[in-house]
């Protein structure tokens, strides 16, 4: 129950940490460029965004990762 030593099923702890290093990787571009075009006048405001659209690219990651690892097995 540890690692990846399962040989059924999706490896959990894999998709766990590939979705947190994909998001970084292609999160932090993305919500710079989006951010671009809009007005962001408060750390606040700056913050929410992130947080918004970090949340929409985390979850469509995780959904990709996801089905790459059980189509993988």
């Amino acid at each position: 129950m540890g690692g990846g030593d399962v040989d059924e099923g999706v490896d959990y702890a894999w998709v766990m940490r590939t979705t947190f290093v994909v998001t970084i990787l292609v999160g932090v571009p993305l919500v710079t460029l989006l951010s671009i075009p809009v007005a962001l006048p408060t750390w606040n405001a700056r913050a929410e965004f992130a947080v918004r659209v970090g949340a929409v690219v985390w979850f469509v990651t995780a959904i990709g990762v996801y089905l790459y690892a059980s189509r993988k097995r």
